[in-house]
């Protein structure tokens, strides 16, 4: 008797653990004979000399012609098994992939930081960017208090009365730069606070594999300090 199909084929390589590369190749369950049996929905037994579709969804023996077992092809998979068994195998897919991300960017935080100096130069270079928009911005600040001193010098003069619309419009534009300002100040003094926090999180994780931990083996990655540094954002002008 000749091979059996190609259901039969995929049943015994998916039992014998082959991989799925093997599943399509033609296998001789019928060599020295062979009988599949089971007993279907309705309770009726079966006999054939090749798989049986009406038991598709349920273990079939599979025996020698002197009655012994040979083997036992296990149940196709539904639609819902056959996607419940690809989402799994996608997950771990996704998982042995970041796994290796996570053993690549370990490698590459090594070589990029031999030791703690070289960490440290680094940090500097990315806080240097918030400190000098934080100096430029006390500066500009105490530009702007200059100019404001005169026009509130001049509106002590309107006590009690409103102010020409020129010196009103002056002064409310200064303060709206200044608001602006300070507003500035306090942004990259949060940005000196986020970087130095992503900073001690990668030296903490640099400590361990300095120390010998295998790359990958730390578990998420804190996200890279120098990559995300914000440019700070400009401030209007008074007009």
């Amino acid at each position: 008797m000749g091979s059996v199909s190609s259901f039969g084929a995929i049943a015994m390589a998916a039992v014998l653990g082959l991989p799925a590369a093997a599943w399509a190749q033609p296998v001789n369950l019928k060599e020295g004979g062979a009988i599949f049996t089971c007993t279907n929905a309705a309770g009726r037994k079966l006999t054939a000399d090749r798989p049986i579709a009406e038991c598709n969804d349920r273990e079939q023996r599979v025996l020698n012609k002197d009655g012994s077992l040979r083997m036992v092809l296990q149940p196709s998979l539904t639609a819902d098994e056959r996607a419940a068994k690809e989402e799994a195998e996608k997950r771990k897919a996704q998982e042995r992939a970041a796994k290796a991300d996570a053993v690549r960017r370990d490698r590459n935080l090594v070589s990029r930081y031999p030791d703690g100096l070289a960490h440290d130069k680094s940090r500097e270079a990315a806080l240097d960017t918030a400190r000098s928009s934080i100096r430029a911005s006390e500066q500009r600040l105490a530009e702007l208090e200059k100019l404001r001193k005169p026009l509130e010098t001049e509106a002590e003069f309107y006590q009690g009365k409103s102010l020409p619309p020129k010196l009103k419009r002056e002064i409310e534009s200064i303060d709206v730069s200044l608001a602006a300002q300070r507003e500035l100040v306090m942004t990259q003094q949060a940005e000196i606070v986020r970087v130095n926090a992503l900073y001690d999180a990668e030296l903490a994780r640099l400590r361990q594999l300095w120390a010998g931990a295998e790359p990958g083996s730390l578990g998420p990655l804190p996200q890279s300090a120098h990559a995300t540094a914000q440019p700070p954002a400009a401030a209007p002008k008074p007009r």
